[in-house]
């Protein structure tokens, strides 16, 4: 089994926290899809064969700028030229976006899942942030998902937001706890050097949450979502029972997939690389049949820390077995005092040949993983 991410990278307007590659200059739509179908066809060989194709992702940007004709172009291509098995086609979609007329058509192209960017209900915190929609329009955008047949909805939320206190971030997630989707993956308000709120930060005009202060309202995230009956199968990703996400599900468990658009990044098993993030000469560089694709051949220790690094974030925990015998490293014997600092510091649980983290781990993931690095 595999899978496409097609990146559609248009917005209606920058939001001032976001590096993710994207214009506000829509005018290449149309010829960007074109290319998009050219890249599809000339990559069909990418994945490893006899793999079928069982999940799609339409992310950005912002996908839902896209006329219904265009996806139907883009999906189209990809029943030509791929093996399909698909269990889930998601669409990520901006709250006001979710006209009936969309969603219609949405679903009528076979789209079955729905991640909606709707990141705070306080509506001076989406001012800040340059979104697109009010609070009202959020609400009213799951209600409507809801109402035409939808049954896999997910909620993006951020926290992080530098405030006096956790009253905001608290109403956040009753608001939409309160409207029971599915699924809600919510991160970290970042400063990213190359957006507004970098800019702002550099010359002191913002001033970042502490890390204690985000990592105490990542806690109040676990804890609500437990109360509710969400699952955190992953370290930003919470869902009920049957509503977990597979596409993101099998990046994290480590599935071929194939990354289509500018900046698009891919990952075969064995080798992983990225698109060239430039719209015009992605576009233009298929046109005259130049490659967009720069790849790296994964050493075993690069597999092995890809491996540890995303599979330390689930659920499922890290396969030590796995690890050994498809990298030959064995980690309990090479990270000896690494594993005992863990245990001491309540950091992980050990199963069966699996470290999985506590929820004291959780909040300290990245650094965990770092510490079981290869060599």
């Amino acid at each position: 089994m595999s899978g496409i991410y097609i990146h559609i990278p248009f917005c209606k307007q920058a939001c001032h926290y976001c590096d993710f590659h994207f214009s506000t200059n829509k005018d290449l739509i149309e010829e960007m899809v074109d290319a998009i179908c050219v890249e599809l066809e000339g990559r069909k060989d990418f994945l490893p064969q006899g793999n079928p194709i069982r999940t799609i992702y339409f992310g950005g940007g912002t996908p839902s700028l896209l006329s219904k004709s265009h996806l139907e172009k883009i999906l189209d291509t990809v029943t030509k030229w791929y093996p399909l098995d698909l269990e889930e086609v998601t669409l990520e979609a901006n709250p006001d976006d979710l006209s009936t007329s969309n969603l219609q058509n949405w679903k009528a192209l076979g789209i079955d899942r729905l991640s909606i960017g709707i990141q705070t209900f306080n509506p001076e915190i989406l001012k800040f942030y340059n979104r697109a929609h009010t609070a009202e329009e959020s609400l009213k955008a799951i209600e409507s998902a809801k109402s035409t047949g939808f049954e896999k909805l997910s909620v993006d939320l951020i926290y992080g937001f530098p405030s006096a206190n956790h009253d905001i971030w608290k109403k956040d997630l009753e608001i939409a706890l309160s409207q029971n989707p599915g699924h809600i993956s919510s991160y970290c308000l970042t400063v990213e050097p190359k957006t507004a709120l970098g800019n702002w930060h550099k010359k002191g005009k913002y001033i970042a949450a502490s890390e204690d202060f985000a990592a105490e309202q990542f806690e109040i995230l676990m804890h609500s979502m437990e109360d509710a009956g969400y699952v955190q199968y992953e370290i930003s990703n919470f869902g009920k029972p049957g509503q977990f996400a597979l596409h993101n599900t099998n990046y994290w468990l480590g599935v071929p997939y194939l990354g289509i658009g500018p900046s698009a990044h891919s990952f075969d098993g064995k080798s992983r690389g990225s698109n060239i993030a430039h719209n015009v000469q992605y576009i233009k560089k298929l046109k005259t049949g130049e490659s967009i694709y720069a790849k790296e051949i994964l050493s075993n220790e690069d597999a092995a820390n890809d491996y540890i690094l995303t599979s330390l974030r689930t659920i499922w925990g890290t396969d030590l077995t796995y690890l050994k015998d498809n990298s030959g490293y064995d980690l309990t014997d090479l990270k000896k005092d690494t594993f005992k600092m863990l245990r001491q510091e309540k950091l992980i649980l050990e199963e069966t040949n699996k470290i999985i983290l506590t929820k004291k781990g959780r909040l300290l993931a990245d650094s965990i993983a770092e510490s079981l690095f290869l060599p």
